[in-house]
Formats: structure tokens, C-alpha cells, sequence
């Protein structure tokens, strides 16, 4: 076992080779318009429904820009996805990319965080699906039972809060702490299950295992509805704006619209999905990149365009809800809107658990095919030309938590895997074109030389930093930030050295930025599951490795 077995590559060679080889498994049959709205579907979910008012609570209408800032920060990823999309025909996303770009452990790492990252992002839209559900149920006058539309910690956690005491709890906090309460107990022990969040997760799954053209069909019809619907919500809203409520515009500060980043970008991992279905379409290497960077532009227009009118609307202090857009339209007495809503975020956070439903299995389809996983998980079913077992899988492990989990522990779970597989998809990247492989790519990222750029940059930040902010203070309070400069500082000499590509270095720093804003229960839940994979990945992947293999490092 030695340093350069952890670190073996795939060629995109022998990539190209096995996609073709192992493409008639399934079925071609997504072009640019279903792959755009198949990111769009993942993308404008439950973020645009539920968690932009709690962003929108803490940063007051500036969290506009905070949706402005993420998406600059996608966009710099996206090209380096983009990029890779084009030379690899191939699932598995950022998996794939960095297996022949960085190595084979670094492609486990992110592999594994990539089955956190969809499987986690599926329980906050299921659950986040269960609260709109069973408010439309109220609305036709059906009352769903209490103790089975909440999971057992949400409750709780509710329960305790109250218990402990303190003035102007929220009163979805006090509901829930009744339900708790008031549930059914079996031996001693509440029963509360968040039922329709787990019927909804298994009724998609099914779809999924179904076949891909069924679910491009249902995806398409639904992504469609629901884009209407919010452009139509966005006009009437903004007749009801009052711009006195955008002021102040940033009334927490920097501090307070950063607090949001984990939930707004949350909303954006969506785009990533694209790159898990290379090998069900019709031409991968040209429509990705395109269907990439689509979606991205038009959910960015539709999320500042949102939070707008969201801030417009009602004071930002009033948005501490799950569900924010249909909340603002009861309180100006748009029942009817308020209504519609509620029906629409059914359709859109649908379509987005579909979406992560189709990426997941991918993932774990790809990984077994290079050894590092179950011979099982590979398996395509004879008739529906779908990851069958792998599917069924990932079902199982979404449903389950979402009957049980709280909403805001699966949130913290999902932020940190995601930045650090786009950091290193922007590294690769840079590897690719320092080797001069690049050439390869039939879509490249711009090249602009940060050669001086990045160095002038890093001068000015700090400046800025030093002289607009308690810098001790700062980085006592977040010391993540001494490994943010010191990146910078090691990208400045290599861009300088080597004359590397501004745009990836860019998607790496910004990403990098973007981590240190997240808390400490963000990192912590994201090393235990690193730990657990490393542990799998030592103890059975890399004994198993096909790439090994080939090479000769195992027998």
C-alpha cells in the first residue's frame, strides 16, 4: 500500500471507451431542453418554497444578492462541469471527473459525498413536501392527522424548546410542540411519523425504477406548470410591493445575509444532477455543458426576482416560516394566490425529489462499476434499462430518515460534501489543463491568465479585510478563514508560476469562502460520514479496484 495506489487515474481514453461500451444498458433519450429541465427541476424546489424565508428572515432584502453572489459562484463551477461534461460521456458526475483528473481517493471522497449530498437534499424536499401537502389538504378541508405529518425529532426538539421556556417563540414551534404532546404513544414512546413524506419519496422511486423516458415525461410537464405558476406569482406579488420594506435592505449586515448561504445554497446544487445522466443522452458532450449553464441562468433570474417581491411584500422579520410564499399572499388577503401556491410547490418539490431520485442510483451505479462499490449497484434491470437495485437503495435510505428526521439536521448535513466536490472539480480542471489533456474538451472553460490577477486580488482582500473588520476577532470566531488566505496564497504562487486559469481558481476560492461560513455541526456530521466512507473505501474498495487491477498494484 503505497501513496501512488490512493492516488491511480482513469484515462479519458479508457473512460470514452467504457461509456461506449457500456451505453447500450440504457436508454439515449434526453436532449438539451429535458436535461435543462431536469436542473431547473432540482434547482427551483423546495429552496424557492420554503427555505428562502428563513434566509430572507436573517439578511432582509439583501439576500437577494446573496443569490446573485452564490450563483456567480456556481457559475465558475458550472464551466468546470461543463467542461469535463463535454470530454466525459460517462455518469457519475464530480466522481467521474476527479477519478481521471485527481485520483482515485479523492474520487471516493467525493463519491461519498455525493450519496450524502442527494440522499440528504431528497429528505428536506420530502419533508418540506409534507408541510405543503398537508396544508393543501386544509384547504379543501381535510385534516390530516398531526402525529403523522411531523417526524419524531422535529417534535421533539419543539417539545423541549418550550419546556425551557422563553418569549415569542415561533408558532410553528408551539404547534409542534402541542402535536408532540397530543401523540398517540406505543410502550411509552410518541409515535410520530412524517408519513407523507416517506409515500411521496416511495411513489417516485417506483417512477424512477420504471424508466428514464417516464420520468423525463413527468418531469417535463411538471417543470413547465411550475414555472408559469411562478412567473404569474411574481407579477401579482409585485403589485403588492411597498418599497419601505426594502429598508434597511441589509439590517443584520454582511454577517446576516452570509448566515443564509447554507440555505440558498442548498437551492442551487441542482446543476450538478445533469452530469449523473451522460449515459441516457442523446449526445452528452454537447448538450450538458449547454443544459448547465441554461438552467443556472434562469433559476438565478427566478430567485432574485422572488426574494424582491418576497421582501417587498411583508417585513423580512415576518419570514421566519417554512412556507413563505404562501404565507405573504394570506397576509395581504390573497387566499386564492396563497392556495395556488401551496399546489404549485407540490409540483415543483416533486419534480426536484425526482430529479435527485434519477441522480443518486447513477452515483452509486458508477462507483460499482469501477469496483469500489457492490458488484449489485451496477446491475441495469433487463426491461426498464434503469440502475434497478441501486434505485431501490437509494429509495430506502431517503424514505426512511425523512419519516423520522428534523428538517434543519438534514439541511446542516448537505452544504459541506457539495462545496467540497466543486472545489475539486475546479481543481481538476486546473490539473487537465496544466497537463495540457484539455485539449480534449469540445467545450473549455474561458481562459483568462491569473497570472497577476490572482496575486492583486488576494493584496486587495486583505486590505479590505484588515482595515474594514475586526480581523482578530473574525477569525477568532471563524478560524476556517486562516485555511481560506493560505489557499489563496498557494493559488497566487501556482497561478503565478504556472499561469493558471483565472475562472477555476475563482470557483475554488469562492466555494472555499462559502465553506467557512457554515457551522461547526456542518463540519463535524461531514467528517463522521467521511470517516465511515474512508473506512469502506480501505476495507473493501481498494482491494476491489477494477483500475488496480488493470494496472498491476493488486494481484
Amino acid at each position: 500500500m503505497n501513496l501512488n495506489s490512493f492516488i491511480r487515474k482513469k484515462s479519458i481514453d479508457s473512460i470514452s471507451r467504457e461509456g461506449d461500451s457500456i451505453g447500450s444498458g440504457m436508454k439515449r433519450v434526453l436532449g438539451v431542453r429535458d436535461l435543462t429541465l431536469f436542473g431547473i427541476a432540482a434547482i427551483v424546489g423546495a429552496g424557492i418554497f420554503s427555505t428562502i424565508g428563513r434566509a430572507a428572515f436573517h439578511g432582509g432584502p439583501a439576500v437577494s444578492l446573496l443569490f446573485v453572489f452564490v450563483a456567480i459562484a456556481c457559475v465558475f463551477t458550472a464551466l468546470c462541469y461543463a467542461q469535463f461534461a463535454s470530454m466525459i460521456s460517462v455518469s457519475g458526475s464530480a466522481y467521474t471527473y476527479t477519478y481521471v483528473s485527481l485520483g482515485e481517493i479523492f474520487a471516493w471522497v467525493i463519491g461519498w459525498a455525493l450519496i450524502l449530498e442527494y440522499a440528504v437534499s431528497n429528505m428536506v424536499i420530502a419533508i418540506s413536501w409534507s408541510e405543503y401537502f398537508t396544508t393543501l389538504l386544509q384547504g379543501f378541508g381535510v385534516d390530516w392527522p398531526d402525529w403523522l405529518a411531523i417526524g419524531y425529532s422535529t417534535a421533539h426538539k419543539a417539545y423541549n424548546t418550550v419546556l425551557q421556556g422563553g418569549a415569542d417563540l415561533p408558532a410553528h414551534t408551539l404547534q409542534a410542540a402541542e402535536t408532540y404532546r397530543n401523540a398517540p404513544e406505543l410502550f411509552g414512546t410518541k409515535i410520530l411519523i412524517n408519513l407523507p413524506a416517506g409515500l411521496v419519496v416511495t411513489a417516485l422511486t417506483f417512477l424512477v425504477f420504471l424508466g428514464i423516458k417516464e420520468s423525463k415525461m413527468v418531469n417535463n410537464l411538471l417543470v413547465f406548470l411550475k414555472i408559469g405558476i411562478i412567473l404569474a406569482v411574481i407579477l401579482i406579488g409585485a403589485f403588492f410591493v411597498k418599497p419601505e420594506n426594502w429598508s434597511p435592505f441589509a439590517p443584520n449586515g454582511v454577517q446576516g445575509v452570509l448566515g443564509g448561504v447554507a440555505a440558498v445554497f442548498f437551492a442551487f446544487i441542482g446543476f450538478d444532477s445533469i452530469s449523473t445522466t451522460a449515459e441516457e443522452s442523446k449526445n452528452p458532450q454537447r448538450d450538458m455543458p449547454r443544459a448547465m449553464l441554461y438552467c443556472l441562468g434562469i433559476c438565478t433570474v427566478l430567485y432574485v426576482a422572488i426574494a424582491l417581491v418576497l421582501t417587498g411584500m411583508v417585513s423580512y422579520k415576518e419570514l421566519g416560516v417554512d412556507d413563505p410564499l404562501a404565507y405573504v399572499f394570506q397576509l395581504v388577503d390573497m387566499n386564492f394566490v396563497a392556495g395556488v401556491i401551496s399546489f404549485t410547490a407540490i409540483i415543483a418539490i416533486t419534480s426536484a425529489i425526482l430529479v435527485f431520485q434519477i441522480g443518486q442510483p447513477r452515483i452509486w451505479m458508477t462507483m460499482s462499476r469501477d469496483g469500489l462499490l457492490w458488484p449489485k449497484f451496477a446491475k441495469i434491470h433487463p426491461k426498464y434499462k434503469t440502475p434497478s437495485f441501486s434505485t431501490i437503495i437509494t429509495g430506502v435510505l431517503v424514505c426512511i430518515p425523512s419519516l423520522f428526521l428534523d428538517m434543519q439536521f438534514v439541511v446542516d448535513l448537505t452544504s459541506v460534501g457539495t462545496f467540497f466536490a466543486f472545489i475539486l472539480v475546479c481543481a481538476g480542471v486546473l490539473f487537465l489543463d496544466h497537463k495540457g489533456e484539455s485539449k480534449k474538451a469540445k467545450f473549455k472553460v474561458p481562459y483568462i491568465n491569473g497570472q497577476y490577477i490572482i496575486f492583486i486580488l488576494l493584496v486587495v482582500a486583505v486590505y479590505l479585510f484588515i482595515s474594514k473588520t475586526d480581523a482578530v476577532e473574525v477569525i477568532t470566531r471563524k478560524p476556517l478563514l486562516l485555511i481560506f488566505w493560505a489557499v489563496w496564497l498557494g493559488l497566487a504562487i501556482a497561478a503565478f508560476k504556472y499561469r493558471f486559469s483565472l475562472l477555476p481558481i475563482m470557483g475554488i476560492l469562492t466555494n472555499l469562502y462559502l465553506m467557512t461560513e457554515l457551522g461547526w455541526s456542518n463540519w463535524i456530521m461531514f467528517l463522521i460520514w467521511l470517516a465511515i466512507g474512508l473506512i469502506i473505501y480501505l476495507a473493501y474498495g481498494y482491494r476491489k479496484s477494477k483500475l488496480a487491477r488493470q494496472t498491476g498494484l493488486i494481484k
